[in-house]
Formats: C-alpha cells, sequence, structure tokens
C-alpha cells in the first residue's frame, strides 16, 4: 500500500542553522532516499518552496479567486512529501520517523487513495 508522508517544518529553525549544518540535513535527507529505493520503498518525493512562494486558487460558486501565498498563516507548513510503499500504517510510521528532518517538525502519515472511474448514477 501507498503512503504520503507530509513534512511540515517550521523554517525558524533552519535560519539558525549554519550553511554546514543545512547541507549535512539536505544531503541526509538524500541519502534517506537512496535507502528507500535500495529497499523498494521509495515511489517518489520533492521538497517544496516555500510558503510565500505559494500561490492559493479558490474556485466558489463558479468565480476563480487567484491569491499569493498560502490559504492560511501558520507556524508549520508544508515543505515537502515522500510517497512510499509499505505492508501496512506500521510500516509506514517507521519509516517516517526515520525522516531526519521529523526531529525538527511534523510528519503526517496518510494512505494514498488511488481513484479509479466510477459509474454515475441517474
Amino acid at each position: 500500500m501507498q503512503y504520503v508522508c507530509l513534512i511540515y517544518l517550521d523554517e525558524t529553525n533552519f535560519d539558525r542553522m549554519s550553511s554546514r549544518e543545512k547541507n549535512h540535513l539536505v544531503n541526509a535527507m538524500l541519502d534517506h532516499d537512496e535507502e528507500l529505493r535500495r529497499t523498494g520503498r521509495y515511489v517518489g518525493s520533492n521538497a517544496l518552496h516555500l510558503p510565500q512562494n505559494a500561490t492559493s486558487v479558490r474556485v466558489r460558486n463558479g468565480k476563480v479567486s487567484v491569491t499569493d501565498g498560502p490559504f492560511a498563516e501558520t507556524k508549520e507548513h508544508l515543505s515537502g512529501y515522500i510517497i512510499i510503499e509499505a505492508r501496512d500504517l506500521n510500516e509506514a510510521i517507521q519509516v517516517a520517523r526515520g525522516i531526519p528532518v521529523a526531529p525538527f517538525g511534523t510528519v503526517e502519515v496518510r494512505p494514498v487513495e488511488i481513484l479509479t472511474r466510477r459509474p454515475e448514477t441517474p
């Protein structure tokens, strides 16, 4: 089964880090991805730009609203994701706890639902 590990971080934790510490963390994340590939659990991952680079699109009653930035102001923001293969939630949690940035924020583990076409009822 696939799970997505949504990584939420508070950027102020990284503002205090030296460039060397940040580089070490990035390398640790890439090493972690490689380990997941080796064990057959890796599906995909990406880091995300900071929220101030986001654009929010809302459609309400047929009207489109586009605004800069995230929908809500929060201390932690979605910083990246890793999609993994795991036998069950327990294995997915074990993978999530090994993500090198986990000590700096929150990792939400959520099962992926693969959508398939469904018959439309009249």
